[in-house]
C-alpha cells in the first residue's frame, strides 16, 4: 500500500538498488539528493564534539563554565525540536521539496554564523539555526525518499538515510582532525557545513515535489508524471491507481479537514498502544546515553586520562566509524533477525558495555596520581591556593575538582602515574608543563585503564548502533495506522528531540555532580528498564502488512510472550 510499511531491506532489494544506477538513475538520483539532509543532520550534530576542545581554548568562559558547553551542544537540539514540530506542519503545508530547501538555508545561515562567530552568544545563535534545519531534516529526508522510491526497495533505500547520517558523524570526526593545526580551527570545522547544504539546495532546487504530497493537494497531472519517470511503463499504472485508492481512502476515514482530534486520537486503542511503544523506544534511545557519547566522546576520553586534543579527536573517530558501521549492520540484519531480537540483542550488549565503562572509570578516579609538594613547588608562583592552604594530601581528582580558581595537573615528566604538581589552570600554566615535557591534564587524570575505557566505548557503539540506534526509526515508520502516521511520527520525533536535549544538557553536570563512573552506572540502570520495556511493550512487526499490524496492537494483551508467529497464532479469534 502508498504510504505503508517500509518495504524490506532484504538481499534482493539491495541488489536491485544497486541496479537502479543504470536501468533508473533519475530515482537514486531523488534518493540520495534528499539524502543529504540525513548527512547534515550527522555532521552537524557530530561536528560540535570535537569544535569544542578548541572553542574552550579560545573562549575562557567556555572553558570555565560547564553550562556554557552544555547549552553550545544542545542548543542545536532544542532548535531540533522547534524544527521537527514546524516540519510536520510545514510538510503538509508547503510540501517536502520546499521543508528541505528551507532546511538546507538554515543549514547555510547557522554555519556562516558559528564561523564567524566572535563571541559564545553568537555561536550559541548559529547552533540554533543548524538545529532548525536538523529537527526538519530528520523527518523530512527520509519521508521525502519513502515517497519518491519504487516501493520493492524503497526499504532499502530510506535504510540508507540513517548511513547516510552515521557517515556524516565520522566526517565530522575526520574534518575535526583534519582541521587541528589550521588557524581557527573550530570555525573551519563548523563553517564547513555550509558546503553540502548549498549543494543539497542546488540539487532539491532541479528536482520534483513527492509524488503523493502532489497527489493529496490535487495536482495529479504532476504527480503521474512523477511516478512513470520513478516506475517502468508496466508498473506505472498500477502505482498511480494505488496512490489514488490510498488518498480517497484517507479522504473518507478523516474527511475533507486534515485537523486531528488528538483526545479522539489516544482513546484509539491500536494508535495508544503504537505510540506506548513507539514513544517510549525513542526516548529510550536517548536515555541509554547514545549523544553523551556522540557529542562528547573526546571529551569522555580526555576523562579517561588521554591529554592530548589530537589523541581524543584520534581516538573517537575510531568510535565515529564504528557507528557507521554498525548502520550497515542493521540494514543487512533488520529484516532477518527481526525488529524486537535485534533491540534485545542491542540492549544487552548496551548494559554489559555501560558496566565495564562504569567500573573503569571508577577505577580511575579512586586511583589517580598523587599530588607533590616538591613538584608543585617547582612551579613557583602558579601554585593552585586551594592546594597551598590543604592540611591533608591530595591527588590528581581532588586537585582537578578545586574551583577557585581552576586548577589543573603537571603529571611527572619521568612517569605519568608519578606525583605531579597541581597548578592554576590557564594558557601560561599549560605552556609550561609542556614546555618540560609533562601531560597537562584538565579533564581526567592519568592512567593505566584509559584503554579499556575506549574498549567500553567501541563495545557500546558496536551493540547500540545496530539496534537502538536505528531499530526505534523503523518501527516508528510501521507501527502506526497509515491514516495517523505523519501525526505520529510527528510525536515520537519530537519526544526523541526533548529526550536528546535532556540527556545533552545534563551530562557533563552529572559528571560532575555524581562523577563518570556512576553516571554510566546510572545510564546502565536505564539500559535495563528499557530492555524490560522492549520485551513487554514492543511488537515484532516484520513483514507484516500495516493492517496486520493494526489487528495485532488491537488484540494484544501485556505480556512477555504476547505475540506469536502467525503459524503459531490460535485458529479463533481473541488476545494471543
Amino acid at each position: 500500500m502508498e504510504g505503508g510499511v517500509h518495504v524490506g531491506a532484504d538481499a534482493s532489494a539491495f541488489r536491485e538498488c544497486f541496479s537502479l544506477t543504470w536501468r533508473n538513475p533519475y530515482v537514486l538520483r531523488l534518493a540520495f539528493s534528499a539524502g543529504i539532509g540525513g548527512f547534515l543532520f550527522g555532521y552537524d550534530t557530530g561536528v560540535i564534539s570535537g569544535a569544542l576542545l578548541y572553542i574552550r581554548n579560545d573562549f575562557s568562559a567556555v572553558d570555565k563554565k560547564t553550562v556554557l558547553q552544555e547549552s553550545i551542544v544542545s542548543m542545536a537540539v532544542a532548535g531540533a525540536i522547534i524544527g521537527a514540530a514546524i516540519g510536520g506542519w510545514m510538510n503538509d503545508r508547503f510540501g517536502r521539496r520546499t521543508s528541505l530547501l528551507v532546511a538546507d538555508f538554515l543549514f547555510f545561515v547557522g554555519a556562516v554564523v558559528m564561523a564567524s562567530a566572535p563571541n559564545p552568544a553568537l555561536l550559541i545563535v548559529g547552533r540554533i539555526f543548524v538545529g532548525l534545519g536538523v529537527g526538519m531534516a530528520s523527518m523530512t529526508s527520509p519521508l521525502y525518499i519513502s515517497e519518491a522510491s519504487p516501493a520493492r526497495v524503497r526499504g532499502a533505500l530510506v535504510s540508507t538515510n540513517g548511513f547516510l547520517i552515521t557517515g556524516g558523524q565520522f566526517l565530522a570526526y575526520l574534518i575535526n582532525l583534519a582541521f587541528t593545526k589550521a588557524p581557527g580551527t573550530w570555525r573551519w570545522m563548523l563553517g564547513i557545513a555550509g558546503i553540502p547544504a548549498l549543494l543539497q539546495f542546488i540539487l532539491m532546487f532541479m528536482l520534483p515535489e513527492s509524488p503523493r504530497w502532489l497527489y493529496r493537494k490535487g495536482r495529479e497531472d504532476e504527480a503521474e508524471t512523477i511516478l512513470r519517470k520513478i516506475y517502468p511503463s508496466h508498473e506505472a499504472e498500477g502505482e498511480i491507481q494505488a496512490l489514488k485508492d490510498s488518498v480517497e481512502s484517507e479522504i473518507r476515514e478523516e474527511g475533507s479537514s486534515e485537523k486531528i482530534n488528538f483526545i479522539k486520537l489516544w482513546k484509539t486503542t491500536t494508535v495508544r498502544r503504537g505510540l506506548i511503544a513507539g514513544v517510549g523506544l525513542q526516548v529510550f534511545q536517548q536515555f541509554v546515553g547514545i549523544n553523551t557519547v556522540m557529542y562528547y566522546s573526546p571529551t569522555i576520553v580526555q576523562l579517561a586520562g588521554f591529554a592530548s586534543n589530537q589523541t581524543a579527536l584520534l581516538l573517537s573517530l575510531i568510535t565515529s566509524g564504528l557507528n557507521a558501521m554498525g548502520s550497515i549492520v542493521s540494514i543487512y540484519f533488520i529484516d532477518r533477525t527481526g525488529r524486537k531480537k535485534l533491540l534485545i540483542i542491542s540492549l544487552c550488549g548496551v548494559i554489559l558495555s555501560l558496566g565495564l565503562l562504569s567500573a573503569v572509570f571508577y577505577e580511575t578516579t579512586s586511583h589517580s596520581p598523587q599530588v607533590s609538594r616538591p613538584e608543585t613547588d617547582h612551579f613557583r608562583g602558579y601554585m593552585c591556593p586551594d592546594y597551598g592552604v590543604a592540611q591533608t594530601s591530595w591527588d590528581c581528582m581532588k586537585c582537578l575538582k578545586a574551583s577557585s580558581p581552576d586548577c589543573g595537573f603537571c603529571a611527572s615528566g619521568s612517569n605519568k602515574l608519578f606525583p605531579g604538581a597541581c597548578l592554576v589552570s590557564n594558557s601560561t600554566v599549560k605552556d609550561l608543563c609542556h614546555g618540560e615535557h609533562r601531560l597537562w591534564y584538565t579533564r581526567g587524570c592519568p592512567s593505566n585503564y584509559g584503554w579499556l575505557a575506549l574498549i567500553g566505548l567501541a563495545l557500546y557503539i558496536i551493540f547500540f548502533s545496530p539496534g537502538m540506534g536505528t531499530v526505534p526509526w523503523i518501527v516508528n515508520s510501521e507501527i502506526y495506522p497509515l491514516r495517523f502516521r505523519g501525526v505520529c511520527g510527528g510525536i515520537a520525533a519530537t519526544s526523541n528531540w526533548v529526550s536528546n536535549l535532556i540527556v545533552a544538557q545534563s551530562f557533563l553536570s552529572l559528571t560532575q555532580a555524581i562523577g563518570t563512573s556512576w553516571t554510566f552506572f546510572l545510564f546502565g540502570v536505564i539500559s535495563v528498564v528499557a530492555l524490560f520495556f522492549v520485551l513487554v511493550f514492543v511488537p515484532e512487526t516484520k513483514g507484516l502488512p500495516i493492517e496486520e499490524v493494526e489487528k495485532m496492537l488491537e488484540r494484544r494483551d501485556v505480556r512477555f510472550k504476547f505475540w506469536k508467529r502467525r503459524d503459531e497464532e490460535p485458529q479463533k479469534g481473541g488476545s494471543v
